[in-house]
């Protein structure tokens, strides 16, 4: 049997891998977060992968508050740099796959065709850098890893744009959102399918990896397809970047290149508007 490692237990990926782990009788699971394992605690790290016989680790755990990172710039490293360090090194110690994600926050949004992983990654603000500053160490240490760039990642837990729009259409009549910055929405329940396969697998197509939902929106239009499922009647404004500042400076393209992941593990991506209908059917 094998026995998988999930960091960020309390995460929306991780508890969307907790929600269809009854399939896999096969994988032993083991979930933590900070108070069971503090990935940037080297020592603990170390002695955790010890006690345990971990085949895999998917690493969950992120710092992912684009805004605050950029006044708590050491505490989004310790987490998206160091502590992937920590993760990286005890995987190669004691021979465990790496599965690890990451962002199309890498990526300076200069594009106007879909980001392959061959393109030069910029990143915009300090998540983005500490984010691929995460990848460099892993890369650095073996490479029995893959590395998985999603991007507008949502689900029905924790909080995220959708979650967002639904509690603001509770609350408000009219709101106002950015429609010049686009992306792909990405169903976290789809990419712990994807990331299940690959284990199942036991793939040694080892590297870096985009994946999302096909399709692409502006901010904008991820909120109106929220509103229109859900039959809400809100106003929404779209309005420019200019008009809604923030502490980072977000990309204004960051559509990601399928293909490789598409083509290497035989998967059918689905269209983010259909993901987005079996998400509300849950609600």
């Amino acid at each position: 049997m094998k026995t998988v490692l999930v960091t960020g237990s309390y995460g929306q990926l991780a508890t969307c891998i907790k929600d269809i782990i009854n399939s896999y009788q096969e994988i032993k699971f083991v979930f933590t977060d900070v108070p069971e394992l503090d990935i940037t605690k080297k020592t603990k790290v170390f002695d955790f992968f010890r006690e345990h016989n971990f085949s895999w680790c998917i690493n969950c755990a992120a710092y992912t508050n684009v805004d605050k990172a950029e006044s708590e710039k050491e505490i989004a490293h310790q987490v998206n740099e160091l502590g992937v360090n920590n993760l990286a090194q005890a995987c190669k110690e004691y021979k465990a796959k790496l599965i690890h994600i990451s962002t199309d926050f890498v990526f300076r949004g200069k594009n106007s065709v879909p980001y392959s992983e061959n393109d030069k990654a910029e990143p915009l603000n300090v998540y983005g850098y500490s984010k691929l500053e995460g990848e460099r160490s892993i890369n650095s240490i073996f490479e029995n890893y893959f590395i998985i760039r999603t991007s507008w990642l949502y689900s029905e837990y924790g909080k995220n744009f959708f979650k967002s729009i639904l509690n603001l259409s509770k609350i408000k009549n009219e709101i106002n959102i950015i429609f010049d910055q686009i992306g792909a929405p990405t169903y976290a329940g789809d990419l712990a399918r994807v990331i299940i396969k690959i284990i199942n697998l036991e793939s040694n197509k080892f590297g870096l990896y985009h994946y999302s939902n096909q399709g692409v929106a502006s901010w904008y239009d991820f909120a109106m397809a929220i509103i229109d499922e859900n039959k809400y009647q809100v106003i929404v404004n779209p309005i420019r970047t200019t008009e809604y500042p923030t502490p980072a400076t977000r990309p204004k393209y960051s559509v990601l290149d399928k293909s490789k992941i598409i083509k290497t593990f035989q998967i059918d991506i689905p269209y983010w508007r259909h993901s987005l209908k079996k998400v509300i059917e849950k609600q």
